[in-house]
């Protein structure tokens, strides 16, 4: 088979489409030909070198997948050869074939296509375990994305909707805001332009968000706690902005404030498979009944991966990016 390879960390070109062996599924695996990947901020960072894959994980980037079951591995039941399946990874995804455990496939939901169910575990898995299951949001609190606009964001926005929450979001100018009050967003904020902590308590007369979606680190630790809620929750997610900053605990201590951080990738095979689990009892539901849509800015075939990677980098896009075989 082929898959993107990167044989020394550097920029987009060192992602390489070149022929490498074939993977076999294990114990509690299954082998899915691959349809279509999706382009993460990870991948850029496995590709400069700083974010490695857990060990006895695929050496290839790619954090999702969509495709068929080709194989099945000892021990597996409940799948057949040929289901159409989207699939949570540790790495592989930028491959024609990817091995996956069977506790990380989903079924593609009803109303979207093959290919497009790609762009849907990596966001929904983060967005529903970060926000959902450790920060707890509830019908009637306020929810703020940072980087609306983005896979992670516009997701976001869809299932804080559809659960009955209201949702703030930053964004980067006017055209990446007007797509998110597509989706639903209630509280638009241009980060060039405005203060999100002056925003946020003016929507939300003077109390804040409830739970935040954080995607920046360090950079925004400090506003961030300034713009919780009592009782508010903080979930970092991403360190685009840095990984240390002071923290004023009599801050936290005087809203009783929790602050999380998380990532999918290095968690042990069962609690990916707890999540996967609660994303298909939750999530594919409202999936299938049209409430909750991937949004898709566009696709490259998979051996234009560089090019997407540019793209990704650029921060002109909107949703996710896929890479097609």
């Amino acid at each position: 088979m082929h898959a993107i390879t990167i044989e020394e960390p550097g920029g987009p070109e060192a992602l390489v489409w070149t022929e490498v062996p074939d993977p076999v599924a294990g114990e509690g695996e299954v082998l899915v030909d691959v349809a279509a990947s999706a382009v993460n901020r990870a991948d850029v960072l496995q590709r400069q070198g700083f974010y490695d894959p857990p060990p006895g994980a695929s050496p290839y980037p790619g954090l999702e997948c969509s495709g068929r079951i080709s194989a099945l591995g000892p021990g597996v039941s409940g799948w057949a050869v040929g289901d159409e399946v989207c699939a949570l990874l540790a790495g592989g995804g930028y491959a024609e074939r990817v091995a996956v455990p069977v506790g990380q496939l989903l079924p593609v939901p009803a109303g979207v296509d093959l290919v497009t169910a790609a762009a849907l575990p990596e966001v929904v898995c983060t967005v529903w375990s970060n926000v959902f299951m450790v920060a707890g949001l509830r019908p009637g609190e306020t929810l703020l994305v940072h980087g609306g606009s983005s896979g992670i964001g516009t997701m976001a926005i869809q299932l804080a909707k559809a659960v009955g929450a209201r949702v703030a979001v930053t964004a980067g100018g006017p055209e990446k805001l007007a797509r998110c009050k597509e989706l639903g967003a209630d509280v638009l904020i241009d980060y060039r332009e405005q203060d999100f902590v002056a925003e946020v308590r003016e929507a939300t007369g003077g109390d804040g968000a409830d739970v935040i979606l954080d995607i920046m680190g360090a950079k925004y630790l400090a506003r961030n706690l300034d713009a919780l809620a009592v009782n508010g929750r903080l979930a970092v997610i991403g360190l685009q902005g840095g990984v240390k900053a002071e923290l004023d605990l009599g801050a936290l201590l005087a809203k009783r404030a929790a602050i999380t951080a998380t990532s999918l990738r290095a968690r042990p095979l069962e609690e990916k498979a707890a999540i996967v689990a609660a994303v298909r009892e939750h999530v594919w539901p409202l999936v299938a009944a049209g409430r909750v849509k991937p949004v898709v800015h566009g696709s490259f075939p998979m051996w234009e991966a560089p090019e997407a990677h540019r793209t990704l980098e650029s921060s002109a896009h909107v949703g996710k990016l896929l890479l097609t075989t």
